[in-house]
């Protein structure tokens, strides 16, 4: 090899001589000879492969600056978790109204009607929408709910509704039980509705909050300095990027950042109380009429059949027993005579003595908000003997705590951390739940329920992503130091309808993120509660009444004690 850059260097030489115009192309050549051969025998031992760089995605309109990494997840994570919560809608932006779907002409009906069915038996529903105008809509993205209702027996069951992206939708309900039934279907919020929310999905919160700052003025006298608040994520804190404009606390766990404008007469450190304050959704005019009350949350008008359900000999097959790790099924069980019949696992009933028995030697937190707290206070009053002690915080703020001595049950119940629609608290109470989380020592008498996911819907979804990043990498290290521990999700409730305080489909979004970023963990219990609030008969509501809180009560206990 040396002979052949010998004698190719003397080649070069004589070039040069021959020829002046030649000659600067060969000293072009000499260079990069002489260059390539001290490449090859300096780094000859360490050859390199050359990898192209990779493609980024592209980045969609309306896009966050916040990056996976930002998140807390990798980049195929945050791929699937975008596919999962595709929704379909128009093409462009609408101009008119009358464009929008029209709960009075949007129909539907129930597909080869038979007079009679059997136990177990399915029928499909189809819904077809229309705009004002009565025309059928060519494109889907509507969020209706369906369920299936018997008054009398107190009975309903939940119908998936499947978009087919062409203004038609079709949904399955299984028959559970004997007797008659009839099809509920309500127009939630229009696909246009929806685009209107993607649209704004990652701008800044939807809502303003509250601070104030106590602490001695120059006098003496006591100062009060009420100032606005909100977190800090991305372009949502982009109208207080001035300097010294605000005061920051971050918590060292999570890495989550809360700020506060800056009072003008005390400092920082005397920030004592947080409160909700004004909403302020930044639709304009007309994207508001997409959400009045005639066009959200409207049933859908329809010849009333009748479906008739005879028994049958095989009937539904009993479910298994209730262990961590089970998938949700559609549906994932019926309401029978206020009684909700799980396909999950196999529910127990428990009356008083039981839930004593039940409870017995444990520990239970219940972490989120006001839905888990009607867990803590349906316990206060239906396990005997179970007292709630005097913490002097508000009764509906907590953080709270009850005790029945003579079987050892403690009870917790803690709000999660910023952002939270409260009346007017401590800060100090305010612990995030991965905070709060890593100090819980857990084990077989433990059992920690929490839900995330109300408070939320005002804000951007790649926040909440982080948010349950972080709560995952604490739930994991909790199952590491403590695998017995009884850990069980709560997922947000239906009922979510007024636009200002956020909406069902916002929730629906946010549930399927939380479900997704649980999947691969086997030990987690993951309670569906979202078609247990949808199909009850009575009206939905963000705080579900007491026979469904009874009902919730059961699974949660069915898991913990589950023979």
């Amino acid at each position: 090899m040396l002979l052949q850059s010998t004698l190719r260097f003397n080649y070069i030489w004589k070039s040069m001589t021959l020829d002046y115009r030649l000659g600067r192309v060969s000293l072009f050549l000499l260079a990069c000879f002489l260059t390539s051969a001290c490449l090859v025998f300096w780094r000859l031992p360490t050859v390199r492969r050359f990898h192209p760089p990779s493609p980024k995605p592209a980045r969609p309109k309306n896009a966050s600056i916040i990056s996976a990494q930002d998140m807390g997840i990798t980049q195929e994570e945050w791929d699937r978790l975008r596919k999962a919560c595709d929704w379909p809608g128009p093409d462009g932006e609408i101009t008119r109204l009358d464009q929008s779907t029209s709960p009075v002409h949007t129909t539907f009906s129930v597909e080869g009607l038979n007079d009679t069915y059997k136990v177990g038996d399915t029928i499909r529903v189809t819904i077809t929408a229309r705009d004002h105008n009565n025309t059928v809509k060519s494109y889907g993205g509507d969020f209706f709910r369906a369920k299936l209702l018997n008054l009398t027996l107190k009975a309903g069951v939940y119908g998936e509704v499947v978009d087919h992206s062409n203004g038609t939708y079709t949904v399955d309900f299984l028959l559970p039980w004997e007797g008659q039934a009839q099809v509920d279907v309500f127009l939630i919020i229009s696909s246009e509705g929806v685009h209107v929310l993607n649209k704004y999905f990652e701008s800044k919160p939807h809502i303003r909050y509250h601070g104030y700052f106590e602490g001695p003025g120059a006098d003496g006298v006591k100062i009060v300095e009420k100032v606005e608040c909100n977190v800090k994520w991305g372009s949502a804190h982009a109208h207080w990027s001035k300097a010294n404009c605000c005061c920051e606390y971050k918590d060292v766990q999570t890495g989550s950042v809360w700020q506060c404008e800056r009072p003008r007469n005390l400092s920082c450190d005397y920030w004592v109380y947080h409160e909700h304050g004004e909403h302020q959704f930044p639709a304009t005019p007309f994207e508001r009429q997409l959400f009045s009350r005639k066009l959200t949350n409207v049933g859908i008008a329809a010849e009333k059949h009748i479906i008739t359900v005879l028994p049958n000999a095989s009937g539904i097959g009993e479910p298994e027993r209730c262990r961590p790790g089970l998938t949700t099924p559609v549906p994932a069980g019926f309401y029978f005579q206020d009684v909700w019949k799980s396909f999950v696992c196999n529910t127990r009933r428990f009356n008083s003595q039981q839930r004593t028995s039940c409870l017995s030697n444990k520990i239970l937190h219940f972490l989120g908000d006001s839905t888990t707290r009607q867990y803590f206070e349906f316990l206060e009053r239906n396990v005997p003997g179970l007292k709630r002690m005097n913490l002097y915080t508000h009764h509906k703020n907590g953080p709270l705590m009850a005790v029945e001595l003579k079987n050892n049950i403690i009870m917790h119940w803690r709000t999660h951390g910023f952002p939270l629609r409260f009346p007017k608290m401590p800060a100090s109470d305010l612990h995030y739940i991965s905070t709060e989380m890593d100090y819980i020592t857990g084990g077989r008498e433990t059992v920690v329920v929490f839900t995330f996911s109300a408070h939320m819907t005002l804000h951007p979804l790649t926040l909440y992503i982080h948010r349950v990043a972080k709560i995952r990498e604490a739930v994991l290290r909790l199952l590491k130091r403590s695998p017995e521990t009884t850990v069980i999700i709560k997922s947000g409730n239906t009922g979510l309808t007024a636009m200002e305080y956020g909406n069902e489909w916002y929730t629906r979004q946010l549930n399927t993120v939380m479900r997704e970023m649980f999947s691969d963990i086997d030990n987690v219990i993951y309670m569906d509660v979202w078609q247990m609030t949808s199909c009850h008969y009575t009206h939905v509501n963000i705080h579900p009444g007491n026979v469904i809180i009874s009902n919730e009560i059961d699974m949660i206990l069915s898991f913990v004690c589950p023979s």
